[in-house]
């Protein structure tokens, strides 16, 4: 397991890339160009400075999140083609600086959605929390203006020059089924997955966060059945999985632990966090710890450490502990302690792996 960390970027991140230095076993950044609209080709002018600053902190840069999916390429436009043009020649010049791993979501217009940013929980820390019932009474104009209030960090997924033509996004979402959105990914698989190959990236899709329909629109990446139908559309080590803990964990009914033993090739990066799932569908993120929260963490990483899984991971969303001011989500705090959470867990597992087993039998 190689560990990883997000990172925004200079002037748009409360932490600084000396601070995730410093935290044990991280040894990449995990990256993307936000202020290039979706569908843009990425200049290598701006590629080649993230490089520059990452090597300066002596961090690799192999894991981009995300190069985003243009909505007409979603949609299956004729504009499309265009829009796949620039997603591949930004693959192309990716790997000319090192990434290995590409990660992208084909959710229609919401790449995640939450109905508060600063739950408060019962220790006086806050998180992100989805509460289902509020969600089919809210108007979708309203949470974007709430996730977008009073922020000057940018929030991925939900820019605000993208979200102003939000009426229109819904209207030509408007009969589009979930098969549709099937053959408009299958489309788009068949322009990259072949370009990805040659350059020696493996592109990995995230699953929809939280995986089931909102505001009507359609979601197709939801858990195992999905993921395998997903998975036979190319079948490709270049077509993976950004297999997402937290997202699927928010549908109890989902094995994480049987999808890592399933699709284990096919992962090249994994996020690693808890939710809380409540009995009436609402949900809350956690600390990593697995008696926190309703996804069993530890067993995870167990059946990481069982598949050899040797690809990225990142500890994905924390808490906002110790009075941190940050992007929602994207502390730093949290996040480092359940790194080492995470790494606790593993260095127990290959620690144990290597005990003969009179000394396992003296232990008990």
């Amino acid at each position: 397991m190689r560990m990883t960390f997000r990172w925004f970027g200079e002037g748009n991140d409360t932490v600084s890339l000396q601070q995730i230095k410093q935290i044990p076993g991280v040894e990449g950044i995990v990256w993307a160009l936000h202020d290039v609209p979706a569908g843009e080709e990425w200049p290598m002018e701006k590629i080649m400075e993230i490089r520059r600053q990452a090597d300066q902190a002596g961090l690799h840069l192999d894991v981009v999140e995300s190069v985003n999916v243009h909505e007409d390429i979603k949609l299956g436009r004729p504009t499309r083609d265009l829009y796949i043009g620039n997603y591949i020649r930004t693959i192309e010049k990716l790997a000319q600086v090192g990434v290995k791993v590409i990660c992208y979501n084909f959710m229609p217009v919401f790449d995640w959605v939450r109905t508060d940013l600063h739950k408060e929980t019962e220790d006086g820390a806050t998180a992100l929390f989805f509460e289902k019932s509020k969600i089919h009474g809210t108007d979708p104009f309203e949470l974007v203006r709430q996730i977008n209030e009073n922020s000057t960090l940018t929030m991925p997924g939900w820019e605000p020059e993208r979200l102003e033509h939000l009426t229109s996004l819904f209207e030509a979402y408007k009969g589009v089924t979930e098969e549709d959105l099937w053959e408009n990914l299958q489309y788009f698989l068949d322009a990259v997955i072949p370009v990805a190959e040659q350059n020696g990236i493996r592109m990995a899709i995230h699953p929809d966060d939280p995986p089931w329909p909102i505001f009507g629109l359609p979601r197709i990446i939801t858990g195992q059945d999905n993921l395998r139908k997903f998975l036979a559309l190319h079948d490709s080590p270049a077509n993976g999985i950004t297999l997402c803990s937290g997202s699927l964990g928010a549908n109890p009914d989902n094995d994480i632990i049987a999808m890592i033993h399933e699709f284990a090739d096919r992962i090249p990066f994994a996020h690693i966090r808890n939710v809380r799932v409540f009995d009436n569908g609402d949900f809350i993120e956690t600390s990593h710890r697995t008696q926190d929260g309703t996804v069993d963490i530890s067993g995870i990483v167990k059946a990481y450490h069982d598949v050899g899984f040797t690809g990225y991971a990142r500890p994905d969303h924390g808490r906002h502990i110790w009075d941190e001011q940050c992007r929602p989500g994207y502390g730093l705090y949290d996040r480092a302690l359940g790194i080492m959470y995470l790494w606790g867990l593993w260095d127990a597992y290959q620690r144990g792996a290597h005990v003969p087993a009179g000394a396992k039998e003296a232990v008990r």
